[in-house]
């Protein structure tokens, strides 16, 4: 039954914004803001302000080019996924494209200090949700997670198959969701 209110409540966004009512792009950014706010942040790295940025013009090609979403071909959920996998692309060729050109010029110490302190940041916080897992646990997922140790190194130094490391991420990406939600229903999020 939600899923039914949910696919006719998107049928009405869509309606909405192909009358280019402005209060709709608001009401997709309630039903479905986490969505692209994930495939934004999964498919860009960079700074917050980027991220932002890409996500406005998500919206903006949503708002732009609704005509041209078709529910024959995919549900309105995969399509506005789609629009924000492609522009996080775009966002990041621009930025490597930017980063070329400046190849040889003075470096930017700003972007740089942003980019170090986001990753001190991000790296801090996965080591403090990790602290939560027992200590083999959070080795392993440090060493793959943090330092990219490929799963296959990992196991030949352990002396296991590589499907009992992927085995073990897995059972523990589950225990620190469920770690994670309960820290944040205790917490009233």
């Amino acid at each position: 039954m939600e899923q039914e209110h949910r696919d006719m409540r998107e049928q009405e966004i869509v309606q909405r914004i192909r009358k280019r009512d402005e209060q709709a792009l608001r009401e997709l950014i309630d039903l479905h803001g986490g969505l692209l706010k994930a495939v934004v942040y999964r498919h860009l790295p960079g700074s917050v302000q980027d991220r932002e940025e890409c996500l406005d013009d998500v919206l903006l090609a949503v708002w732009n080019h609704i005509e041209s979403f078709d529910l024959e071909r995919n549900s309105f959920k995969q399509w506005i996924a789609a629009v924000a996998k492609y522009r996080a692309i775009d966002y990041q060729r621009r930025w490597i494209k930017e980063r070329e050109r400046r190849t040889g010029e003075e470096l930017d110490v700003e972007r740089i200090n942003d980019r170090d302190t986001v990753n001190a940041t991000a790296i801090s916080a996965a080591k403090d949700v990790l602290s939560q897992l027992p200590e083999d646990e959070r080795k392993l997922f440090e060493r793959y997670y943090i330092e990219g140790v490929p799963a296959k190194e990992i196991a030949r130094d352990m002396d296991v198959r590589e499907s009992w490391i992927h085995n073990k991420l897995s059972r523990g990406r589950k225990k620190l969701k469920r770690l994670w939600t309960a820290g944040k229903e205790v917490h009233g999020e």
